[in-house]
């Protein structure tokens, strides 16, 4: 045996084996329990970085282990391929997307094979692919005929120099991400998956969900953002050709109504609109809020501005008083109806506004246990000096008939009012908006639909589907090459037969990778999903992402699954059981002396004077050590995955990512960590390669032990039992360390007869196969070491003898009068009368008693003694 472990002779080796065998492949249905492992699948940039290594390593260490517990595993690869990066990469260098995205995807695959993961490649899918495209082009037609979908127009973020839409979170300080210019507010026709009409399912849904983080849900329930409450309607004086404009306003507070003391629209409600045709200032003062951001938070942290439209909104309660209304840039069209009625005494942003431009506060809510003298301080201090508005819990003052009720009955009783009157009604509104999936971009997903003058819009065929787009593209001019090709987009009405054009959007990324999971199912099907292999293989066991993702991803896939089971693509609404959202991987980062960011490869770290410093490899110029962060192209601290496996092995970065942190939490990346995880990857080779006192492969167990061996066997044992129930609660880290102990534990026994030898090979075996799923390729060839045949990957996972993890003591409290005196070390089977003479035996219970008679002893098997005098 060598004393060193070559990584780079057997890791190929066994991948080649692996791969030759299709030892990976599904299983075709065997009785045998399933399992669904995947991980969000990744966009093929070209690289792999190590937060991909972190999050593909856990879902293999789960495929690998359930594997060998007996379970047929479905763990899939494929490609989140469309998107805008293969467009710049199309303009920056001249490359065209549909090339740069198959060869990212060809280095990509390559990379992955060599950590060893045990993906089914044979399932291989990216999203890209005409196949693909074809089938999500037909549930897309599907749902259009259920009612699904929608075309209306919305107001988008248009970037002018890029020709295209933005997401709000594509707008920076008003302007667009990439090209710098200023964002415009456009009304365009978009296409719309009705994902309102699921809101309260999804909402319910998160309930049944107990295997995914609390935090995720919190954060989809925020998303949909359920609200009771009321709409209200204001008559409006001084609306020109229309004397009672009614304006409708949604409000979850209709108990503060008797606070109001102004109206609000939205820069973009549509009368807004209407009162900003002819008037020039108005017009300027929407253009100024458009360049505040269009993002909630950077509309929330702005200041707050208005613009007084002179009309007056006629109060629905209090005959005679008006309230100004004004055009406000903290009002969102996107919520409620783009309209509110301000009640600064209880709302910030009200109440940021109504100091500002010195309008009425009104306070109407007061704590509960205040009486009448500090109830009325409270109102007047609240109404002439706070800056804090009042949200808390309270009583209706100041507001007629709702005196004296707390919140929840004012609440009830507005509404109850608002109705009789016909100036409202109860309601509920949810801050979920409808599903724009229109992108003016040419690396996307068509949408199957063509435009007829005569028709309107008409789906295309199914029999014509896939809509393939041009290979023959131009991106020498900003926007969609789709709308400037001369041939594509224009076609025959499949209905009536005349000149026509085809649909030029295409689809939202986010579409392509919502059902991506019920394809892996059965790839090669022939409709976009194969029902006996969903029924079998979903919901999605366990599905591992970033947090990133916990909102929109897994929105949008819980709401297409839910869409999909209405008709009849698959058979349940929650596409994934179990969710585990993984911590970053982080790396300190480094600056030279001119401010520039430096990669980790070309700097060299020392130790001087006690302290760490840092200088470039190339010159021996100082480098600044900045602060740790997540690794990213952009501070250029990323580690390459390649150079680790080159270096060092796969199986060595499999570990560290493994150990260094639990898996919830980030990582950081050293290289101290990194040499420290290779040589254990040294050391177990040679615990479990070079041992010669070990018994030959397959020999019988002994009839008996002696004391140091069966010590062995109960270390050994009670280890892989943890670390069993470590991986299957995804302990990573716990689990590696149980892996430390056990070495730890062979590493100190030497045999002194056969029993021993035994035992010692048995420890070693346990040791092999539990790294397996984490050290594969170690594992393989440290089993072949030991002797056997069949390689480690097909070998069924050890069970431990429960009868060698219970202790034979047992150390229990004693109690005198419910006072812990002691404690007492006993045999587990200890009867209660020995117990009890043990107990009273001690010199520190004896001090206690001091002569009194005792009554009676307490025995409670197991965990305490009370002595009673």
């Amino acid at each position: 045996m060598s004393t060193r472990y070559n990584a780079r002779a057997a890791e190929p080796k066994w991948q080649k084996l692996w791969e030759d065998r299709g030892t990976f492949r599904t299983p075709e249905p065997s009785g045998r329990p399933k399992y669904y492992v995947l991980e969000m699948f990744p966009y093929p940039s070209g690289r792999i970085h190590m937060g991909h290594v972190r999050n593909y390593t856990m879902g293999d260490v789960i495929a690998r282990y359930k594997r060998a517990r007996g379970f047929d595993v479905l763990h899939p690869m494929g490609w989140d391929a469309f998107g805008l990066a293969a467009e710049n990469a199309a303009m920056e260098k001249n490359i065209h997307p549909k090339s740069w995205t198959y060869d990212n995807i060809a280095a990509m695959r390559a990379q992955l094979k060599a950590i060893g993961l045990s993906f089914d490649w044979e399932r291989e899918l990216a999203t890209c692919d005409p196949e693909y495209c074809g089938h999500e082009q037909a549930i897309f037609l599907d749902f259009l005929e259920a009612g699904f979908v929608s075309r209306r127009k919305s107001m988008v973020n248009w970037d002018p120099v890029d020709n295209t839409v933005l997401a709000n979170e594509q707008v920076i300080d008003g302007c667009g991400w990439r090209s710098g210019a200023p964002v415009e507010r456009r009304e365009l026709t978009q296409w719309f998956l009705n994902i309102t009409d699921f809101a309260d399912d999804l909402l319910d849904g998160l309930d049944t969900l107990e295997h995914w983080p609390e935090k995720v849900r919190t954060m989809q329930r925020n998303w949909i953002g359920r609200s009771e409450g009321a709409k209200v309607l204001f008559t409006l004086d001084g609306v020109a050709d229309a004397p009672d404009y009614k304006l409708e306003i949604f409000t979850t507070r209709p108990d503060t109504l008797f606070g109001a003391s102004f109206c609000a629209l939205s820069p973009h409600h549509p009368l807004t609109q209407k009162l900003a045709a002819d008037n020039a200032d108005l017009q300027a003062f929407i253009r100024k809020c458009d360049q505040i951001g269009t993002s909630e938070e950077a509309i929330e942290t702005a200041e707050k501005l208005g613009f007084d439209t002179g009309l007056k909104a006629r109060h629905p309660f209090i005959e005679g008083r008006t309230l100004p209304v004004y055009v406000a840039n903290f009002v969102l069209m996107e919520y409620g109806t783009g309209a509110i009625f301000a009640c600064p005494a209880h709302d910030q942003r009200d109440l940021d506004f109504a100091r500002k431009y010195d309008l009425p506060v009104i306070p109407v809510v007061a704590p509960k246990d205040l009486d009448e003298t500090a109830r009325a301080a409270f109102v007047e201090e609240l109404a002439a000096h706070a800056t804090d508005a009042f949200t808390g819990d309270g009583v209706a003052v100041n507001s007629d008939f709702l005196n004296g009720l707390d919140v929840g009955a004012a609440k009830r009783a507005a509404i109850e009012k608002l109705e009789a009157m016909g100036l409202g009604q109860g309601t509920i509104n949810y801050r979920l908006r409808d599903w724009g999936i229109s992108r003016q971009r040419y690396w996307g997903c068509p949408i199957p639909v063509v435009h007829c003058d005569a028709c309107g819009v008409v789906p295309v065929p199914r029999d014509q589907l896939p809509v393939v787009l041009p290979d023959d593209v131009t991106f020498d001019k900003p926007g969609n090459p789709l709308d400037r090709h001369p041939t594509w987009k224009h076609v025959d009405c499949p209905k009536c037969g005349k000149p026509a054009r085809r649909e030029t959007d295409t689809f939202d990324t986010f579409v392509d990778s919502s059902w991506y999971f019920a394809r892996f199912c059965a790839p090669k099907a022939e409709t976009p999903t194969d029902r006996a292999a969903v029924d079998r293989w979903l919901p999605v066991d366990q599905y591992i992402g970033g947090v990133e993702h916990a909102i929109l991803h897994l929105l949008y896939s819980r709401f297409f699954t839910r869409a999909m089971h209405r008709l009849g693509h698959v058979g349940l609404d929650e596409p994934f059981a179990r969710l585990f959202t993984q911590g970053m991987v982080n790396h300190e980062t480094y600056r030279d002396a001119g401010g520039k960011w430096l990669p980790p490869s070309e700097v060299a770290i020392e130790t001087a004077g006690g302290k760490r410093v840092a200088k470039r490899i190339s010159d021996g110029t100082p480098v600044t050590i900045g602060s740790i962060e997540k690794m990213s192209k952009s501070k250029k601290n990323t580690v390459d995955p390649d150079d680790i496996i080159s270096q060092y092995g796969a199986d060595t970065s499999r570990w560290f990512m493994l150990s260094d942190s639990p898996p919830e939490r980030d990582v950081q990346w050293t290289d101290a960590g990194a040499e420290g995880a290779w040589r254990f990857t040294q050391r177990f080779w040679r615990l479990a390669a070079g041992a010669d006192d070990i018994a030959p492969a397959g020999a019988s167990q002994p009839a008996s032990f002696d004391d140091a061996a069966l010590a062995l066997r109960r270390a050994a044992h009670k280890a892989l039992d943890a670390l069993t129930d470590d991986i299957e609660h995804l302990r990573f880290n716990r689990a590696v360390a149980r892996i430390y102990e056990l070495a730890n534990a062979i590493s100190g026994f030497v045999p002194s007869n056969d029993a021993g030898k035994w035992a010692k090979r048995e420890a070693l075996e346990f040791m092999v196969l539990a790294a397996a799923p984490m050290m594969p390729h170690l594992a393989e060839e440290c089993w072949a070491a030991l002797g056997h045949e069949i390689p480690a990957v097909d070998t069924e996972w050890p069970v431990a003898d429960k009868a060698l993890i219970v202790e034979d003591s047992v150390t229990i409290a004693v109690q005198v009068n419910g006072k812990r005196r002691d404690e007492l070390t006993v045999a587990r089977d200890a009867d209660n009368e020995t117990v009890e003479r043990a107990a009273l035996a001690l010199e520190k219970v004896g001090k206690a008693i001091d002569g009194k008679a005792v009554r009676k002893v307490i025995v409670v098997p197991g965990k305490i003694v009370n002595v009673v005098v």
